[in-house]
């Protein structure tokens, strides 16, 4: 986000908390807008352009940075962005996880009788890697990522089994297919997405919601950061190895 496609008061308010980090990580939304005499809706809205979801995921973001990375001062203004993309990403991704989430699909698996992974693209590898974790503890999982295989398997999917999802958008055809007759069968879905919104997330039971930026640095490919899935697929499949006990630690 260019800080031309701001307001004048959207600018004058993303230039005060810059110049003010420190003061700024200890204000309520409503401290601030006293300080700097604009709306509450005027800060939501500016954060939200900036990249943040809002007012306390930014806020979160400075508390982050009082060590802040030392690169960020050596390197120039595009290189910057780029860092600071992730950084986002990152932040916002893990303000929207719900712990009553993570509980609650640890025991989803744990009680299913079998795993199928489902995913296309990009996200493969992800699924991969979850799936291996989920073996290593013991539960019996698999990976489907071809087109045809998902939309037959999703048909002989038991109730007592579960689906996982990994997708960015939730609106790969064949995902989306096999999760409506998945939800008609009653079979338990977990998504991670990144569109909460989602043709796949509406039939979802349990559902984790990254966030992914808007900028795209390969505007012409479906090659876009899957930075969100993997923090939210690390945090679960470490979750349920701690509370399976399988984790020692």
């Amino acid at each position: 986000m260019a800080n031309k496609d701001l307001s004048n008061a959207e600018l004058y308010l993303w230039n005060l908390v810059q110049n003010n980090p420190e003061k700024i990580a200890k204000m309520s939304i409503v401290a601030l807008s006293q300080f700097s005499n604009v709306s509450t809706a005027t800060i939501v809205r500016t954060m939200q352009k900036m990249g943040y979801s809002g007012y306390t995921a930014y806020r979160e973001s400075l508390k982050l940075k009082e060590g802040a990375f030392s690169i960020l001062n050596d390197v120039d203004d595009k290189i910057r962005e780029v860092i600071t993309k992730n950084e986002i990403e990152m932040n916002n991704t893990l303000h929207n996880l719900s712990y009553s989430t993570i509980e609650d699909s640890i025991s989803m698996t744990k009680q299913a009788s079998s795993i199928y992974l489902l995913a296309r693209g990009f996200s493969e590898a992800i699924a991969k890697e979850m799936m291996i974790k989920l073996q290593l503890t013991g539960k019996y999982a698999q990976l489907h990522t071809d087109p045809n295989i998902i939309k037959t398997v999703a048909k002989n999917i038991r109730a007592n089994e579960e689906v996982i999802f990994v997708s960015l958008n939730g609106e790969t055809e064949e995902l989306v297919e096999a999760a409506r007759e998945l939800n008609h069968n009653e079979v338990p879905i977990l998504t991670f997405t990144t569109n909460r919104d989602s043709s796949l997330a509406k039939p979802s039971t349990l559902l984790f919601n990254g966030y992914i930026s808007k900028t795209n640095y390969f505007p012409d490919y479906e090659v876009r950061s899957r930075l969100p899935l993997q923090i939210m697929t690390r945090i679960f499949a470490d979750a349920y190895s701690v509370r399976t006990g399988f984790a020692k630690a």
